[in-house]
């Protein structure tokens, strides 16, 4: 995963950290939100919005800078905006493992054969997927922000990958990094119980 921001201008990276721009971002509660806060601990200037709201946003002047998700990272430069950082290096090159993004969740109070019975479940759609990528072809389509037939699937490969059918050792490691990071900056309280089915 990819989380970017981007800026119409040529602003600094210390122009950021200085709080010095108006930022627009995709809710206080994302995952690129918590990346962008662990980057720019200092840079409070911040407004939520619609994801697919804040390319226009920064191109209209409302805002200097703006945190781009999903599609927009793909299509950002024809726009002419400008990319200052790649959170998504900036945490792999911290913490040496991939962002976990789209975590599925099911009540802990749900007996575990149920559990297990949901999991093998999503795991069988996400492998026919896989094997079948034109059958969802239409779904995407008719949700998708960005309607080139290349960037949907750019975005789709970016998003969709082997830890979508089993995160192995590597991706459970990443989901404990980041709730690590997430305990130690004050985000979210400790979480003393299993994190997986």
């Amino acid at each position: 995963m990819r989380t970017f921001t981007y800026f119409k201008k040529d602003f600094t990276i210390e122009e950021v950290k200085a709080n010095k721009l108006k930022i627009a971002i995709p809710g206080k509660l994302t995952t690129a939100h918590f990346l962008f806060s662990i980057a720019f601990p200092n840079a409070t200037n911040k407004t939520e919005m619609v994801f697919s709201e804040i390319e226009n946003a920064v191109l209209s002047g409302e805002y200097d800078a703006g945190l781009i998700i999903h599609e927009n990272r793909f299509t950002y430069e024809q726009k002419g905006l400008k990319k200052i950082i790649d959170l998504g290096e900036f945490w792999e090159s911290l913490i040496h493992a991939p962002i976990p993004l789209g975590g599925i969740v099911i009540k802990r109070n749900l007996p575990l054969d149920v559990k297990q019975k949901v999991d093998r479940i999503i795991r069988k759609s996400v492998e026919y997927a896989f094997a079948h990528p034109a059958d969802s072809k239409p779904f995407i389509k008719e949700h998708a922000q960005e309607m080139d037939e290349a960037v949907m699937q750019k975005h789709i490969d970016l998003y969709v990958n082997q830890y979508s059918i089993d995160l192995g050792e590597l991706g459970k490691k990443a989901v404990d990094l980041l709730m690590n990071k997430a305990k130690e900056m004050g985000v979210i309280k400790d979480v003393n119980k299993e994190l997986f089915v």
